[in-house]
């Protein structure tokens, strides 16, 4: 099996400021995986790291159903100034693809929560693997970061690949209209600490 190496690193303009856009060759998916890096992050003993799954709909169209998007744009925000990196890594809908996570829409309008509904399209309700990050932070001669995460799997998933997680930052609790039944089933069922969502009987 080839090694992930890096492929090309091109800066690119945004309105945080300017950001390096880094591909790989050798991932064992076959997919577009990419790291965002922000800031003079070269700079930093341990740098800080997110590693955020693709969501279209909340990274692109700002869907409330989920807190992806406003993660995101808060990693992105830190990252800016204290420099870092992202790994944007293609799991949409928590690895079962676009058209699978549509149809796990449609079964959260039923009534199951968004692990449910994963797994009544014969899914797992997490079916990510974190390896290719690790490797991916390998490649860039990293071997231990600031974790920007409240799910302790990433924190497992990267240490299992060789990466140690010298911290976990938490990030904020983004909860909106839309959302509040999603962030209370990823804290009492997916284990993401540091969410504090109140249990309300009014939203039940």
């Amino acid at each position: 099996m080839m090694p992930v190496k890096i492929d090309e690193t091109v800066t690119i303009q945004t309105k945080f400021g300017p950001c390096e856009a880094i591909t790989f060759t050798g991932l064992a998916d076959k997919k577009e995986h990419i790291v965002f890096a922000f800031g003079d992050w070269r700079r930093l003993k341990i740098p800080n790291v997110r590693l955020h799954s693709e969501c279209l709909t909340g990274d692109v169209f700002a869907s409330e159903r989920c807190d992806c998007g406003p993660q995101l744009q808060e990693a992105i925000a830190r990252f800016s100034s204290s420099g870092g990196l992202i790994v944007y890594l293609r799991q949409e809908g928590r690895g079962i693809g676009l058209l699978n996570k549509i149809k796990a829409y449609r079964l959260q309008d039923q009534g199951y929560d968004t692990y449910e509904a994963n797994r009544q399209l014969g899914f797992e309700a997490d079916q990510r693997d974190f390896k290719i990050a690790g490797e991916m932070l390998t490649a860039l001669g990293i071997t231990a970061v600031n974790l920007l995460s409240n799910n302790p799997r990433k924190v497992e998933g990267l240490e299992r690949n060789g990466i140690q997680v010298a911290e976990r930052m938490k990030t904020r609790t983004h909860l909106s209209r839309g959302n509040y039944h999603y962030l209370l089933t990823k804290q009492d069922q997916g284990g993401h600490d540091s969410l504090d969502v109140p249990h309300l009987k009014a939203a039940k």
